[in-house]
Formats: structure tokens, sequence, C-alpha cells
């Protein structure tokens, strides 16, 4: 610890610490730091690690006013650094549950049902589900509509607000459920091929998505991930990853990794005019539950881009006013590989290029479960 102050030790201060592991009630306390004159420093000895088996574990250290101070008030949050200390080890995929059809042309691979129209997973457990899918679009936000360049302008002139999907095959190769599909806008020649290399055990289904782009693709997508349809009581959200409130690739420094809970309607940011919202990052899991407990985890593998809404993105997408958003009796969840940067283009420049969502090849993976 070092004191950074020029002329003012850190009496003024007091020193909290957080142990966050991965399925695990954290642990708390305080650091004993002691008054550390100006540009002094010392070593400060770290809380002990919860005993048990590995898992992801993360050391959050808060600074905050202490009593007697006038400005800031006590208690004010002066500053906050994390640390990973501990790392889980990959997370095995489920497998080995044989796939079967039945008399009605349906697929069961270990808990999940799928319907052979579309390939979608209509079933898990106990829970009906209508998805996931691929999903591309996202409801623009104002710097994807003004600037000299607006990108809204771009997606919707090659039909990214209007994508359909056709299933190309479904066949099962050993113990997996492979499904083809072709997402494409409703005219022209560009195309996203998306594999989905589902397997499962007796307790949860995952699927791998292998997304290959079609055609001569000039401009970057709003979004790339899955979006499926839960039902409308899960409305309770736990998850492990980035928190508390909404962060994107290039707005992320304020979140940090915690466990964290939250309704669905806590999740959603009311901006004054409608628009993509409410993305929690690097999300290692999340679980929807409804009163009785039950409920759906997602997980990724590694991390997941997750949101959840009453509505669809283009439901949010056709809003004027937040009071044109009605809950519909689903929940639309996303977990996504990444977004589109949100930049400043409103104002100022768009998103630096690290952080535009280029339609290259691409793979994820995502593990559901029902509990």
């Amino acid at each position: 610890m070092t004191n950074r102050h020029t002329f003012r030790d850190l009496s003024h201060v007091r020193f909290t610490w957080r142990l966050a592991a991965d399925g695990r009630p954290p642990a708390e306390g305080e650091l004993e730091v002691g008054p550390l004159g100006p540009g002094a420093g010392a070593e400060v000895a770290l809380p002990p690690l919860p005993a048990g088996p590995e898992a992801e574990t993360w050391l959050t250290v808060t600074a905050v006013s202490t009593a007697g101070e006038v400005s800031p008030p006590e208690g004010t949050v002066l500053g906050l650094g994390q640390v990973r200390i501990r790392s889980a080890a990959p997370a095995a995929r489920p497998a080995g549950a044989p796939a079967r059809r039945s008399g009605s042309g349906r697929v069961t691979l270990g808990p999940a049902e799928f319907e052979p129209v579309r390939g979608t997973l209509v079933r898990l457990g106990g829970l009906e589900l209508d998805g996931p899918r691929l999903d591309v679009w996202r409801a623009p936000i104002d710097n994807d509509r003004y600037g000299p360049d607006p990108i809204e302008a771009r997606w919707r002139a090659v039909g990214l607000d209007r994508m359909t999907h056709r299933l190309v095959g479904l066949r099962i190769e050993g113990d997996e459920l492979v499904v083809l599909t072709r997402v494409a806008p409703a005219a022209g020649d560009l195309a996203l091929l998306a594999t989905y290399r589902w397997s499962a055990d007796e307790r949860a289904a995952c699927v791998r998505v292998s997304v290959r782009p079609q055609g001569s693709w000039t401009v970057p997508l709003p979004r790339l991930g899955l979006r499926l349809a839960v039902p409308d009581r899960l409305g309770a959200v736990r998850w492990f990853g980035g928190g508390p409130g909404e962060a994107y690739a290039d707005s992320r420094r304020a979140a940090r990794v915690d466990a964290f809970t939250a309704t669905v309607e806590e999740l959603q940011t009311p901006y004054v005019f409608p628009q993509e919202n409410g993305s929690r990052t690097a999300v290692r899991w999340a679980e929807l539950r409804g009163p009785d407990g039950s409920g759906l985890r997602i997980e990724g593998h590694p991390t997941v881009e997750f949101t959840a809404r009453r509505w669809t993105s283009e439901d949010l997408d056709a809003a004027r006013h937040t009071t044109d958003l009605a809950p519909r009796d689903r929940i639309f969840v996303n977990a996504d590989l990444a977004q589109h940067g949100l930049g400043s283009a409103a104002c100022g420049p768009g998103p630096l290029p690290v952080h535009v969502l280029h339609a290259r090849p691409a793979e994820f993976t995502v593990s559901l479960r029902p509990l």
C-alpha cells in the first residue's frame, strides 16, 4: 500500500476487503494499514483464502472515508481495486448422453428436446424454451444513430434488423446433435452460416456455435451471440461476473467481478430514448429463477456478455418512449460472444478499432442447465 498524498497521512481512510469465490458466500473484513505518512508505503497481509475445492477467486480492496470527514462524508468510496488471486480449472462440456429421435421427429439429448423444423431447443428438463438462435441485432444507441457516418443507417441498409433463419440440415453424429442454419438479411447475398453442435449429460446441455460469414461484408455486426426465450416467471437473476451495473467492451472500467443479484427489471437502464442497454460483461454464469426456486443456469466457456429483458431487441428498437415497452409473456436472454463498441459518435469519434465487431469466423460455447 502506498500513500500518494503529498501532505496528508491515511488516517482519514479505511480499507475493506472482500473475497468473492465462485459458488461460495463471500468473505469480508478490514485491512490493517495504519496511518501511513505522505509518500510512505507498507506491505499489507492478504486475508486467508477460503478452504475447499479450487474456484475462481477475486480480492476487492475498497478505500472509504472514515468518521469525522466533512468532504467527502463518511463512507464515501474513494477508490477500488481488484485482482484475481485464484483461477478455476476450465469447465468440461457436458457430454455422453445419446441423441434419439422420437416418433414425432423431435430429438432428445439428455434433458434437452429439439423440434425438427427449425432445429431449436424447445424444452430443457421441465422448462419450456425457445431457442437459442444466433442473434446479431441490437436496438441502436444514440452513438449508432448520429455522427458523420451513422452506423445504424448502414446496418439497416444491408438488413441486419430483419435477419431470417433457415434450417440447412439436422443430423445426429455419435453423441452430438448437429444443426446447420443460414442466417441472412431479408434481401442480398450476405449471410452467416451457423453450425450448432449440441452435447449433453443427464443434467445439462451444451452448444458449441461456429459462425462463418458468407459474402462481402463491409459493415460490422451490432452483436454476435445467442438469444433464447424463457418463461416470464424467471424474473430473479443471480450472476458471477462483471457488475453491478451495465458494461460494454469500451465502457467496462467500473465493472468488478463478483456475485450479484437483481430482478430482470433492475437490469434495465431506462434511457430517455429506448436503446440497447443493461448488458453485464464477462459473466461466468447467470441463473434465472422463479418464485419456487426453479429456473435456468447459463454458463459461458469461459464467459458471455449477458442481457435479460421482458421485451425483444426489436421491441426496444421500435419504442420511442419507455412507456412504449410492454412486457411480453417471456423473458428474452442474450448470451453474447461480443457486441460492437459504444464509441461516442453522437458527440465525437466512433468505437476504437479494437472494439469494432467485424464479421469474421468465430466460435463460442454456452451450457444450459435446468435448476
